[in-house]
């Protein structure tokens, strides 16, 4: 958050503000990155997805006014069930929990929420951000397509988003980045492309591939890591300026 001087490091997942702060910063809007725990191949851990939520949120909350939530950890991921580690919600589920959020923030003074995702499979967050259109609490997800592939552009990532679908070029080099001592051996060896996945909600992702990997990581870097990150804060403050006009009107 900014108001107090007090603001999470780069790369911070769990936010770091007391109370006191919170109250003298005044936030009115709360950022809540929702990750999941599910397979990254051999190399990332299950975490991947939470991590990076929890990553980008805390360098939103160093650049701008908000309220840094603490990550929803458990998300939408069956069709990761065929690996070990994989843990899912339902989709009704996590609707309600991320519902019940909403609910407490707005009792609480909040005005709008923005939901930083960290996993392309939460498709219902979508709807919860739908529903929310033309009320008096306004909320958004964040990243879009179109901010992710002006980040990987910025970046230099050459892999494209269609082909780096999962533990490749992108999620590898946020990692290494921000969590370096997270990615284990072995990215550099590990590229899988499997661009036809058009019974992937049918099938899940053990049709489409044996490691888990769908995408280049050997391509990853931390350079690139670092600038997808700086891309998509600058890309947050569209919707800030969003969410504000809708808890106005």
């Amino acid at each position: 958050m900014s108001g107090s001087g007090t603001r999470p490091q780069v790369g911070t997942v769990l936010p770091t503000q007391t109370t006191e702060e919170v109250r003298a910063d005044r936030a009115e809007v709360a950022v809540l990155p929702v990750g999941s725990f599910e397979q990254h191949g051999a190399f990332l851990p299950l975490a991947t997805d939470t991590v990076i939520a929890g990553t980008i949120a805390g360098e939103i909350a160093a650049a701008y006014p908000v309220l840094h939530l603490p990550p929803v950890t458990i998300s939408c991921s069956h069709e990761h069930a065929a690996w070990p580690g994989t843990i899912s919600l339902s989709a009704a589920t996590l609707y309600a929990v991320v519902r019940d959020i909403a609910d407490s923030l707005r009792r609480s003074g909040i005005r709008g929420l923005i939901l930083v995702n960290g996993h392309g499979g939460n498709y219902v967050l979508r709807n919860i951000v739908q529903e929310s259109a033309g009320g008096d609490f306004g909320m958004a997800l964040f990243p879009g397509s179109a901010d992710w592939d002006a980040a990987r552009t910025r970046a230099g990532v050459r892999t494209p988003s269609n082909s780096d679908m999962h533990a490749g070029e992108l999620e590898t080099s946020i990692l290494l980045h921000a969590h370096p001592e997270l990615v284990r051996p072995g990215h550099e060896t590990s590229d899988w492309i499997s661009d036809d996945r058009k019974h992937l909600l049918t099938l899940g992702m053990s049709a489409y591939t044996e490691s888990g990997v769908i995408g280049r990581p050997s391509r990853a870097s931390a350079n690139k890591g670092k600038e997808v990150l700086a891309g998509l804060v600058d890309s947050f403050a569209e919707y800030l300026s969003l969410v504000g006009a809708e808890k106005e009107a």
